[in-house]
């Protein structure tokens, strides 16, 4: 086992988010489950995950956060570092839109990168300003295939997986000599609450201008449901939680991306890539100055 960390993670109120909770909690570390609205809606979820710590012997406390909000993450993450060093951030919060492309409006399109995207990026900021100062940490942001692959009626929610690793990655890079590590978790499709009740886009005419097409997404919808209702092990979201617990567990070098699941031939992707990428950063090295020092 480990020695044990303070762990930070991101929706946790739910799907993948409760499950890793759970399980690094039952492997020994200090999790902050961060949620929204932590006395309202959230409120019985915050309680269960209390009155499973306690009747386990954990260490489990929630923490209200809300990733759209710059004060609310700031706020969130100051409490924390008052009583304890932050090792591990998990970014796991989001949410996953499913229509026609088109129709989505831009105010659309924003709602889902505050959260996808720029809450990322909220977290990151307020969380690596103490960890470069301990030149220690581990950044792990939970993508999706649909971060290394485009697919129909699913665009708004590649676009923001394809943005958040590419920004995870540039990171990665400037943050290796600070002792701060990154992983993409890339999970193929599990059956948590995402699919249930995606975000539609605003624009119904566009929509419906799209004819026998508009009715694809309820059909790529109701083909994942029909998938998880099969109860495969491939499909359970624990294995998600299993594969972050892995990351936190491991030593030094941690892999960049992992894939779980049916990866749809991501990780042949991710391997014809790694070489290639590790060439453009070094042809940068000697033009770049990367030493923290």
């Amino acid at each position: 086992m480990s020695s044990p960390k303070t762990v930070l993670i991101t929706g946790a109120s739910r799907g993948i988010g409760f499950l890793t909770t759970k399980l690094l909690a039952e492997r020994g570390h200090t999790v902050f489950a961060a949620m929204r609205d932590l006395h309202g809606k959230n409120a019985k979820v915050a309680e269960s995950l209390v009155a499973f710590a306690g009747a386990n012997a954990l260490d489990i406390r929630p923490i209200d956060m809300d990733v759209t909000d710059d004060i609310s993450v700031n706020a969130a993450i100051e409490a924390i570092e008052t009583v304890t060093a932050l090792d591990v951030v998990i970014n796991n919060a989001g949410v996953m839109p499913v229509g026609v492309t088109e129709a989505y409006t831009p105010d659309d399109m924003m709602a889902c990168l505050d959260v996808n995207v720029i809450g990322v990026a909220r977290v990151c900021r307020a969380a690596l300003r103490h960890m470069r100062k301990r030149e220690s940490g581990l950044l792990v942001h939970v993508s999706s295939n649909a971060g290394r692959l485009a697919l129909p009626f699913f665009g708004l929610y590649c676009a923001s997986k394809w943005a958040l690793e590419a920004y995870a990655e540039s990171m990665q890079y400037e943050l290796e000599n600070f002792g701060i590590e990154t992983s993409i978790v890339e999970p193929g499709g599990h059956a948590t609450d995402l699919v249930a009740n995606p975000p539609a886009p605003s624009d119904q005419a566009c929509v419906s201008s799209y004819g026998a097409v508009s009715k694809g997404p309820s059909q790529l919808i109701g083909m994942f449901e029909d998938i998880f209702a099969q109860g495969n092990d491939i499909n359970d979201a624990t294995n998600v939680a299993r594969k972050i617990n892995d990351l936190v567990a491991m030593h030094s070098p941690r892999p960049l991306r992992v894939t779980v699941g049916n990866d749809m031939g991501v990780a042949q992707m991710n391997a014809q890539v790694e070489d290639l990428q590790a060439g453009v950063i070094a042809a940068l090295k000697p033009l770049v100055t990367f030493d923290a020092a």
